[in-house]
């Protein structure tokens, strides 16, 4: 039984001998606080530039840092170099990351069950939905837009104790795929050749996952707009199949080709990240196709000898193309030899049979508009506007986005591309769409191949003053978007020694495990991946 007496006695004792070993040794307060000062600046030492998930967590939970230690250093690092360089990755951080991290501290500190991403500061594209900061999706019309509440993704990875660190700049309403310039927030610059392009138009996420602002980040993919950037940026970049992962919260560019997904510095951390936001969501109707399909632990198949005996098909029409990059082009014939090293059969060539008439064939319709409609819809009365095409109508966009913006001009508002005059089907009901999936699949039975390989983008970044004018060699919009299938990108190197270039591998619907095994197996191989030179680490 309790006894508040002798309690509040064996407290005076150990308070009186406490006391006299302090004056023995000499420990005054001041002793003590050089001592909190010193453990303070420890914890700050720890080293966030290329930092993983596994050595956040190692830190923190050692005591070696702490989690708001590490959200400051990236907070320093935003400040220290995002505007002085002109990168212009970062829209706005979030003004609660420090607390949401002291709140961690104390989960940690009180021995409470942790989420698989604790202390996981993440950057966030500027299109998906987040209560606390602005949703503009690169355009000035939204520039004071507060959604209700989280995209599905964003909720699912705060639940997980991962800490939204920063919104991202992206191209305007994600139309460009080659640059990543917004009428709200500017031109981003490449973190690896500030001169250059970092692609679009996930390129704020790619350039600040890149330069260590922290430490992943989430993008969008309509056609190319997580692989392009992740290539350029020498990062790991996964397109899932179409019905795997949810898009709800996040703004469409065409509802049927839309996916969401990270963006991280190694493949483990992506695996990590996708356990955690992949699945059925019923605000999403597309992924009741992805009802039960996915797998249970996704690093489970993150194995170095994942290549062996597998049989790797090479996509030649994707690389033997007239406007190739030679340099770009040697990168890839030696990422082929060094999957043979590890142990892959490579099958060369690979065909799709009428390639070229499926990529000629009209499986595109500008449902951009009606999209936006149901998206706005969902953010109630508070929505800006009710037809996005009332930005284009006031002005309200940067030049760069005119000529995309325009060709929505005519669409419905308000009825479904199923139902239109001239209708176009959603994905799982579009002829074409699913003839040339159907085609794909039944080449890689014949050949007995496991994954594709092609590269990412055939030439290196552009300038960013001609990045009309040499837009060339994106070849993420030619197969996965149409197909539904899943790709993912890895880095395989640098073409003119400095600029990153990546090696995208394909799969079919729901093999994402497969291809998380292949691209870790090429990435402990090669070790492609370091950090860009203007972004070094900041002394404390």
């Amino acid at each position: 039984m309790y006894n508040a007496a002798l309690s509040d006695k064996r407290i005076m004792q150990w308070v009186h001998r406490s006391f006299l070993i302090f004056s023995l040794i000499g420990l005054s307060a001041c002793d003590v606080g050089e001592e909190k000062q010193q453990r303070s600046e420890q914890q700050k030492s720890f080293e966030v530039v290329e930092a993983s998930i596994a050595d956040i967590h190692k830190a923190v939970i050692s005591g070696e840092t702490s989690c708001v230690a590490i959200v400051e250093s990236y907070l320093t690092r935003i400040d220290a170099y995002d505007q002085s360089t002109a990168l212009n990755a970062i829209t706005v951080k979030n003004p609660q990351a420090l607390k949401r991290a002291a709140e961690l501290d104390e989960k940690l500190a009180a021995g409470q069950e942790r989420g698989a991403l604790f202390c996981v500061p993440l950057l966030v594209k500027d299109n998906f939905d987040t209560h606390d900061l602005p949703t503009t999706g690169g355009s000035i019309a939204l520039k004071d837009n507060y959604p209700p509440d989280d995209a599905f993704m964003v909720r699912k990875l705060r639940e997980a104790d991962a800490i939204v660190l920063a919104k991202t700049n992206m191209a305007e309403w994600a139309f460009s795929p080659r640059q990543t310039e917004s009428s709200s927030y500017g031109i981003t610059a490449n973190a690896y050749a500030l001169d250059r392009v970092p692609a679009g138009s996930s390129g704020g996420t790619a350039s600040g996952v890149a330069a260590s602002f922290a430490l992943a980040g989430l993008g969008s993919d309509t056609g190319n707009s997580i692989r392009g950037p992740s290539s350029h940026l020498a990062l790991f970049g996964i397109r899932s199949t179409l019905g795997l992962t949810s898009r709800d919260g996040v703004i469409p560019l065409a509802y049927d080709r839309d996916i969401a997904g990270p963006m991280t510095r190694t493949v483990e951390d992506s695996a990590r990240i996708f356990n955690v936001i992949a699945g059925y969501d019923p605000a999403d109707p597309m992924t009741e196709l992805g009802k039960g399909r996915r797998a249970e632990d996704y690093t489970a198949f993150l194995k170095k000898d994942a290549l062996k005996g597998a049989r790797i098909g090479i996509l030649r029409e994707l690389v033997d193309t007239k406007d190739a990059d030679e340099n770009v082009i040697a990168l890839f014939d030696k990422a082929v030899e060094d999957l043979k090293e590890a142990g892959a059969v490579i099958v060369d060539p690979f065909v799709i049979p009428n390639l070229e008439n499926h990529l000629d064939n009209k499986n595109f319709c500008q449902r951009f508009r009606y999209d936006m409609y149901v998206y706005l819809q969902s953010l109630g009365d508070k929505a800006p506007m009710k037809d996005v095409m009332e930005a284009f109508d006031k002005g309200l966009y940067s030049p760069s986005a005119k000529r995309s913006f325009s060709r929505s001009r005519n669409s419905p508002l308000d009825v479904a591309p199923d139902n239109w005059e001239e209708a176009c089907p959603t994905f799982p009901n579009h002829a074409g769409r699913q003839a040339y999936l159907k085609e794909a699949v039944s080449a890689m039975d014949t050949a007995g191949v496991d994954a594709i390989i092609y590269p990412t983008w055939t030439n290196p970044p552009a300038l960013l003053s001609r990045a009309r004018e040499d837009y060339r060699g994106d070849n993420s919009q030619l197969v996965a978007p149409l197909t539904g299938m899943p790709a993912v990108s890895v880095p395989m190197g640098y073409s003119y020694q400095t600029l990153p270039a990546g090696l995208q591998i394909l799969g079919r619907p729901y093999s994402e495990g497969l291809l998380y095994g292949l691209a870790y197996a090429y990435e402990q191989a090669t070790q492609h991946r370091h950090p860009p030179k203007n972004f070094p680490p900041i002394k404390q």
